[in-house]
């Protein structure tokens, strides 16, 4: 069983390395080769400093091919919320000839401005949607280094409305709503999605309507425009342990506009689930496809699920399996789901596997990253490739810990198949002498 005690300060992704005790499964589910002859670039190296650090959280990409992106860390070190670590940054890396430049978009000041930045991603209006996990003034959903956390925010970053001099201009912060940790939720983390209609939904980890350790078990939420602003509903709020607690990723839509993610702990096994919200009249309920149990399945799944073009659902765990995680799909048969998993990654027992989800290319390879396994135990890049007799696997890159970085996150691939990630830690001494991560870019 996962622990399912301690506080919010643990739970948080941004800040937590968790070790579990999971049995040790032998048998790998698929068979593998030699890594793939790649080109790995660093785009970016990060100091800490005005540029930010610490920016495990994924990129997102407009349609001139330019990135987006948000540390966690680093910008502005003041006040009482930021004084130790930086509040945070939103970037964009823009194209120059065959190159790129990297320029703060907006630097967080803790406090009512947010703190954290935990995911961010372009709107239809090209505006930048995201969310802290901590700032925002309202309620308390945990404690850091002695002070209370706030319980985050949805924010907005619009771009300067006429023409600037320099090629990276400011951009203006809107706070679009302040979670207060009670029934509406708290500490929201990752990326929020849009639907058709131009409505915002994500997750908190915190808050709702039941207990889990003192700071509630999490929520899916809704915002809708309301006016000259916005209204928030939480969708369903966990009750905790067989019902699943603790979202630490965003949802995605079937073409019906069903919800679909997952939860980091609870279930019959405690090792976490993925849920189904349909919408029922006024209402959403709820519905288990899976639960995980820590064994060959996998336990602890994490990062956004993943819809094919037949409705099939891809997932990852970063424990379990055959030490550190798996990759999964659901197939929909019948009313049900049939759940399988496509690899299994060897290693230790522990939080070692992908902290991240899948995506896939045009000719349904999967691409994901792990967390600590590979040669030098600092996260690797991998593709599944499927055969007729199942997936092979393949890394793409090993991170060695030095000017690579280590422990990378979500992947997004351009029209021409290149790969853009960040690496969380490494590369420098900031950070707290780890290193505050890079930006990289992998070309087939």
């Amino acid at each position: 069983m996962t622990n399912t005690a301690g506080s919010p300060s643990v739970i948080l992704r941004s800040l937590r390395a968790a070790t579990l005790a999971l049995p040790v499964i032998l048998a790998l589910m698929v068979t593998t080769q030699a890594a793939q002859a790649q080109t790995f670039t660093v785009l970016h190296i990060f100091t800490g400093g005005e540029d930010g650090g610490l920016s495990g959280h994924g990129l997102t990409m407009d349609r001139g091919g330019n990135l987006y992106g948000i540390a966690s860390q680093g910008g502005y070190h003041g006040g009482s919320d930021c004084v130790v670590y930086g509040c945070g940054t939103a970037f964009k890396l823009s194209h120059k000839g065959s190159g790129w430049i990297f320029g703060t978009l907006y630097t967080f000041q803790g406090g009512n401005d947010g703190d954290g930045p935990s995911g961010v991603v372009l709107g239809p209006d090209g505006s930048l949607y995201g969310t802290t996990s901590d700032g925002g003034g309202l309620g308390q959903c945990g404690t850091r280094d002695g002070r209370r956390l706030s319980c985050g925010i949805v924010f907005k970053l619009s771009p300067a409305p006429t023409a600037c001099k320099t090629a990276l201009c400011p951009w203006t912060e809107t706070i679009l709503y302040r979670f207060t940790g009670a029934g509406d939720g708290g500490s929201p983390f990752g990326e929020p999605v849009f639907d058709q209609a131009g409505a915002i939904y994500g997750t908190t980890q915190l808050g709702g309507n039941n207990g889990c350790s003192g700071y509630f078990c999490g929520t899916v939420f809704n915002m809708t425009p309301s006016g000259s602003g916005w209204t928030e509903t939480a969708l369903y709020a966990f009750t905790g342990y067989s019902d699943g607690y603790w979202p630490v990723s965003g949802v995605s839509f079937d073409q019906n506009g069903n919800l679909y993610g997952t939860t980091e702990e609870g279930g019959q096994s405690y090792y976490g689930t993925v849920f189904q919200l349909t919408q029922d009249g006024g209402g959403w309920t709820k519905r288990f496809l899976y639960q995980f149990d820590g064994t060959e399945s996998g336990g602890n799944p994490a990062g956004t699920l993943l819809f094919d073009r037949s409705g099939n659902l891809y997932g990852t765990t970063w424990s379990g399996g055959s030490g550190c995680g798996t990759v999964y799909e659901l197939t929909p048969s019948g009313g049900s789901w049939v759940f399988s998993v496509l690899y299994s990654f060897p290693g230790k027992v522990g939080s070692c596997g992908p902290m991240n989800g899948v995506i896939m290319d045009a000719a349904g390879n999967l691409y994901g990253t792990t967390e600590r396994t590979g040669a030098f135990q600092n996260g690797v890049v991998f593709k599944l490739t499927p055969t007729a007799s199942g997936w092979t696997y393949s890394t793409l890159h090993d991170f060695t810990g030095g000017s690579d970085g280590a422990g990378p996150a979500a992947l997004i691939m351009d029209a021409n198949g290149n790969l853009y990630g960040e690496a969380s830690i490494g590369a420098g001494e900031g950070c707290n002498g780890i290193g505050c991560g890079v930006i990289f870019e992998i070309t087939p």
